[in-house]
């Protein structure tokens, strides 16, 4: 049994999708971020960076991993799924997976702060990391012109890592118009059964598609304090 260690953001939701694509039993442990229950002495103990997500893994004597890319290797290489035995097919995959840790994640992260969180409008902030994300979408488009899914034609890590993200693009205030085989490669993933349950756990609490402006307000409001004390704050999604 594994336990996971989560909160309703995209790195969160990128370990609880392969968990359930990977078939692998878990417990959740929601944390409340506005609580600052990640910077709990238990949770340190688990994860020395005080962010989700973190996992325990009782079936390898409690062994504890953080940081939401390495969870999602160790949880490949422990099931032989999702994650090619080739050195070439792992590359691919690996260059993918970090094609989001380095670019994706750290710049949408940055558009949400800026766009979202904070009270005061710092347009050439705002412009440019909504400008660098889209740039990195319009690089995924370039490589799924090519291929089914981001390292080839099979379904990865890289692709759940991505995905996770890329699905919030409307919270960070980036459009996907004039990117077909993005909008292609989102709608097949979004429309996988172990994904659609993966961000259910636990399930965002902002949803642009039916929640209006006051509820993004309030939701932004909440985020920015966390955000205020140095903690990491959840996104909306699309």
């Amino acid at each position: 049994m594994i336990d996971l260690y989560s909160a309703a953001t995209p790195n969160g939701h990128k370990v609880s999708i392969a968990l359930e694509e990977m078939g692998l039993p878990y417990t959740l442990k929601a944390l409340d971020l506005s609580a600052g229950e990640q910077k709990s002495p238990e949770f340190l103990a688990i994860c020395p960076n005080g962010r989700i997500p973190a996992i325990v893994d009782h079936e390898v004597d409690g062994f504890a991993v953080f940081e939401s890319g390495a969870i999602l290797v160790y949880l490949a290489e422990k099931t032989g799924q999702f994650m090619p035995a080739d050195v070439k097919g792992r590359s691919r995959v690996m260059q993918w997976l970090m094609f989001q840790m380095g670019g994706i994640g750290p710049m949408m992260g940055q558009a949400n702060v800026f766009f979202r969180y904070f009270p005061e409008k710092i347009q050439p902030a705002i412009d440019r990391y909504q400008g660098e994300s889209r740039r990195l979408f319009e690089v995924l488009e370039s490589q799924l012109a090519n291929t089914e899914y981001l390292a080839g034609d099979d379904y990865s890590i890289a692709d759940m890592a991505n995905w996770a993200w890329v699905r919030t693009h409307r919270w960070s205030g980036v459009s996907i118009d004039g990117l077909p085989n993005v909008k292609r490669w989102r709608d097949a993933i979004r429309a996988r059964p172990a994904v659609q349950r993966g961000i259910e756990q636990p399930p965002s609490r902002m949803d642009l598609a039916r929640d209006g402006d006051e509820a993004a307000k309030r939701f932004s409001e909440e985020a920015r304090k966390m955000v205020e004390m140095g903690g990491q704050a959840p996104s909306g999604r699309a």
